[in-house]
Formats: structure tokens, C-alpha cells, sequence
């Protein structure tokens, strides 16, 4: 009740608090012309009023998701009856470092680990294993855009494999043992062999790896690439007691994520062609990575604003939930943003600098003037409203107060939106996760408190 007293400061001390509580539930349910505090006996009057609206939710597969070089290696293999089965495969090349140094021909191997550099882990069960293989590639990565259907050949036969419990650990090197016979021909390599005179030589010997998750472990973990992901060689010389290490990373390596989706027999199913909107029944939902996002029908705010005259709009916000339920170690997607598109799902661009146009978030300007001196809707994205989740009451949320205001005063033409999975402070999760979250479409919803001079 706080934060309604806060939106009529000049009603201090000259009514009770219990009349305040009255005022507004008659708001929420009356006509706002009939209905003010009033403040002087000369008929001025002003109503404070509350209104809930629902907006309608549709499922869209995006298209040309390109994860190049998205900086994190995605690996899990997920299933779900509304998504089905998800599987991501992280594909990447490897790096040796010009002119370090290698072992000479007397060299005893001691071990040789595949290291993976875990930095998020989203799942089921984690306190039970989890397993990861590597493999080596058939074919090259080349030097060009993979996307989130794109897949590379790869050996059955993986020269590493382990499994790892992480509980509480998310921050953890994951290392794994390699193969004993892909072993020896490594360092036998590694010690006489030109594969390992340059890059170009050892590519041609070692085009890159795919690492995997196992099937039916409900988990997906983000590897970083750089230093702390690769290969390590550890080895000595007769009579030395210190042993020594030969690196192969993935720094400044080429890599992309590679998604697998099966979603027979689940309300997805139906969803079969990219930027098509798709009805799912009573659950919605979207997933990171696989590329599933949500079209929000904003028609109803027309029918709502065409009946209102001489307001001023408070607190408008829009919010998703609460979520379906999910296990305590499956993150849901965390930060969204409001993409304005046409009715093929096309994202508007600005007719100033053809950057995508978003809902701006609550104090930002809504419009600028462009070259012309036109209103145009403001394109700058580090200024976009952010849908965000609380962890409390499982509602993804977001303050469109000011957006709302502009829609009224025909500054902006409404348009519907789509939830896309980035904000700008943490970069695009569509290319960095499998999160995911289910809604149901009754707890899409718009609330506004607004008032009413007169």
C-alpha cells in the first residue's frame, strides 16, 4: 500500500489510510468517470483507478540463429514434455602456441587430460554424474557463419570421456582423461611429427573436436573458451622430478554450437516452420539456444486506451507468471527484451540507422527526432526495457510505464512483441544457454494504476 500512497503525494494527512484502500478497489472495479478522491470543495477531483488486462501469446521458431564464435562452448542433452528432447553440441577447433616449446625425443609420457573450464551448469540431479565425451572431427571448421542447426561430422569413437558430480560446483575444470592409443600417437606426434610445427600443419592433422553430453542426464553445461579448455600434456625426462606440460587450447579458436531438436508428441510439435507464429494450447514457452520465442499480441492495449480521456498512467507493468514450475538447479531464462515486429514476425528497424526497435524502458525517451525533425521511435538498445525475473514469486516482469504513455499521446504506433532472449548488460542468452521457461497464456498480463483529472 506504500506505493500507491506514492502516486498521490497530496492526499497527506487528509484521508485515512483505510480510505485509501477504499478508493482503490472501488477504481478497479468502477467506471473511472465516475469515480475521485475529492480534494477541494471548487470540484476538483481526481481518480486514482487500477485495471488487469490479459495479452494473448503465441510460439515462434526464429530463423539464420547464428552461435559462431558466441564465446562459450553450450553442452547438455534435455528432455521435457513441452520442448521434447534437446540436444547441444559444442564444436570448436584448438590452438597451439607458436614456438613453445616441445618435448624432445627422449620424452616420457606421463598423462594426457582433455580439460573443460565449467562457468554455468543448468539441470536436473546434479548431485548425480554427469558424463561428457570428445571427439574428433571428420571435417574442418571453416571460416564461416555456423548456426544453431548446423552440425559437422565427427568420429563415433570419442578419445576422451568422464563424468563429474557438481552439486554446488559451477566454476569447476573439468578434466578427462584421453584415450591411451590416441595418447601415444599424440605425443609420438608432438615430439618428432610436422603436425606441430604451425597452426596450419597441426589443424590439418587435428581439424577441431566435438564434445557431447550424455543422453538422458537432463543437464547442460557452458564451457569458456581460452586457456583452460583443451588439452594438456603432462611428461618428464629421465631422472627429472618435476614434470612438464604442453598445452593445446581453444584460444582464439573458431567454435559454434550446434542444437538437436525432437519435440514429437509434445504441444511443440506443431511448431515445424521458423518465424511462423504457433497457437501450443494453455502453455507457452520459450528456450535459449533451440532459438523458441514468444509473440505477444498487444492489440488489447487499443481497446483499452481507446476508452480513456485526460489520464496520466502511474505504474504499467507487464509480466509473465508465475512460471511453470522447474527444478531448483534448472535456471530459467533471465532477462528479456521486447523486439517490436510486423505480422511476419519481422523485427521493425529504425528509419534512422535500421537498428532493431525495442520497448524503451520506464524514464528513456520513446521517441527522438530524427535528421528531419520526425518523431521516430527510439532505437537505442542499451536503453531497452528488460523483462527480469524474480526468484520470489517466479514472475518475469517489466516496467512499460512510460511506453504506455507514449502509445496514448500517439507518439509510437503499437506493435506486438517479441520476447528475445538478451538484455544489454548480459549479452544474447539465445546463443549462450538452453534456459528455458513454460507460462501459463492466463498469467501473461498487463497491469496499470492510472489517474484521472477533473
Amino acid at each position: 500500500m506504500t506505493s500507491f500512497m506514492g502516486f498521490i503525494p497530496a492526499l497527506r494527512a487528509k484521508i485515512t489510510f483505510s480510505a485509501l484502500i477504499t478508493v482503490f478497489f472501488l477504481g478497479a472495479c468502477s467506471d473511472p468517470a465516475t469515480v475521485g478522491l475529492e480534494l477541494a470543495p471548487q470540484n476538483n477531483q481526481i481518480g486514482v483507478f487500477y485495471k488487469e488486462f490479459q495479452l494473448d501469446a503465441q510460439v515462434v521458431l526464429l530463423d539464420s540463429f547464428n552461435t559462431t564464435n558466441a564465446g562459450i562452448l553450450i553442452v547438455g542433452d534435455e528432455s521435457d514434455d513441452y520442448f521434447g528432447k534437446t540436444r547441444s553440441i559444442a564444436y570448436t577447433r584448438l590452438y597451439i602456441e607458436p614456438g613453445a616449446e616441445r618435448p624432445r625425443s627422449d620424452a616420457i609420457l606421463d598423462s594426457i587430460f582433455f580439460n573443460l573450464s565449467t562457468v554455468s551448469v543448468n539441470g536436473s540431479n546434479l548431485d548425480q554424474p554427469k558424463r561428457y565425451s570428445v571427439h574428433l572431427l571428420s571435417e574442418p571448421i571453416l571460416d564461416t557463419l555456423y548456426y544453431n542447426f548446423s552440425r559437422l561430422a565427427f568420429e563415433s569413437n570419442p578419445i576422451a570421456i568422464g563424468e563429474v558430480v557438481f552439486r554446488d560446483e559451477k566454476d569447476t575444470v573439468i578434466s578427462i582423461p584421453v584415450k591411451a592409443d590416441f595418447a601415444e600417437e599424440l605425443f609420438g606426434k608432438l615430439k618428432r611429427g610436422q603436425e606441430f610445427d604451425n597452426l596450419f600443419n597441426f589443424r590439418r592433422y587435428l581439424p577441431g573436436v566435438a564434445v557431447t553430453a550424455r543422453e538422458g542426464d537432463n543437464t547442460t553445461a557452458g564451457f569458456s573458451l581460452g586457456g583452460n579448455t583443451g588439452i594438456s600434456v603432462f611428461y618428464h625426462y629421465q631422472g627429472d622430478t618435476v614434470a612438464k606440460k604442453y598445452s593445446i587450447t581453444t584460444f582464439s579458436s573458431r567454435s559454434f554450437n550446434g542444437i538437436e531438436s525432437d519435440r514429437s508428441g509434445t504441444p511443440t510439435e506443431v511448431v515445424s516452420e521458423y518465424q511462423k507464429s504457433y497457437s501450443t494450447g494453455p502453455i507457452v514457452g520459450m528456450k535459449s539456444g533451440l532459438g523458441l520465442a514468444l509473440r505477444i499480441d498487444t492489440s488489447p492495449f487499443d481497446a483499452f486506451l481507446d476508452t480513456l480521456g485526460g489520464v496520466i498512467f502511474n505504474q504499467v507493468n507487464f509480466s509473465l507468471g508465475p512460471i511453470e514450475n522447474q527444478d531448483a538447479n534448472n535456471t530459467p531464462i533471465n532477462g528479456m527484451v521486447m523486439k517490436f515486429v510486423d505480422s511476419q514476425n519481422r523485427v521493425l528497424l529504425s528509419s534512422v540507422n535500421q537498428a532493431e526497435l525495442h520497448v524503451q524502458a520506464d524514464g528513456q525517451a520513446q521517441v527522438i527526432q530524427d535528421t528531419n525533425g520526425n518523431s521516430v521511435p527510439n532505437n537505442f538498445f542499451a536503453s531497452s526495457a528488460v523483462i527480469e525475473y524474480n526468484t520470489t514469486d517466479k514472475i518475469q516482469k517489466a516496467a512499460i510505464t512510460s511506453h504506455v504513455n507514449a502509445l496514448y499521446r500517439g507518439q509510437l504506433q503499437r506493435s506486438d512483441w517479441l520476447l528475445y532472449a538478451t538484455t544489454p548488460r548480459t549479452g544474447d542468452d539465445f546463443k549462450r544457454s538452453l534456459r528455458q521457461f513454460k507460462v501459463n497464456k492466463d498469467k501473461i498480463k498487463v497491469t496499470v494504476i492510472y489517474s484521472k483529472t477533473r
